[in-house]
């Protein structure tokens, strides 16, 4: 009787303690992603679909304006505050009037995959892009 007692009171301390590790798990995590969240700086980008393939407006937070250029399917092009740019070759000065940012856009056959790698909230996004159709988006994601 004992024993199956002691098992008892095992099985709900053991219980309890794993519900408490997931709540404090999730709860520093979401601090994690608060913090992060607000240390960002503010970018705008839209998007465009076009015949020959994307153009990109900056409205804010970045050194470029415009960008045109053309995708091989699955092929990720690197773009940073200061435009296309290589992921082995990003440039490593900071301006402290735009933003710093760093993610890669690809092509697939039906979206758009966005690979947030600095500087965004999120880690990725993926949308449909018809031709001559625009997305904007942020250091927050996709947006109007």
């Amino acid at each position: 009787m004992k024993t199956m007692k002691l098992k008892s009171n095992f099985k709900s301390l053991f219980t309890i303690a794993l519900v408490a590790f997931f709540v404090m798990s999730f709860r520093s995590e979401s601090k994690a992603q608060e913090q992060t969240s607000t240390n960002l700086k503010e970018f705008k980008i839209t998007i465009e679909r076009t015949e020959n393939g994307l153009k990109m407006q900056s409205s804010k937070g970045s050194a470029w304006i415009d960008l045109s250029f053309s995708l091989v399917n699955y092929k990720p092009q690197a773009i940073d505050e200061y435009g296309m740019t290589e992921l082995g070759k990003v440039s490593t000065s900071k301006d402290p009037n735009i933003a710093d940012y760093l993610f890669t856009i690809t092509k697939t056959k039906d979206s758009i995959l966005l690979t947030g790698i600095e500087g965004t909230a999120w880690e990725k996004l993926t949308f449909s892009l018809e031709k001559n159709y625009k997305q904007l988006i942020n250091q927050f994601g996709m947006t109007e």
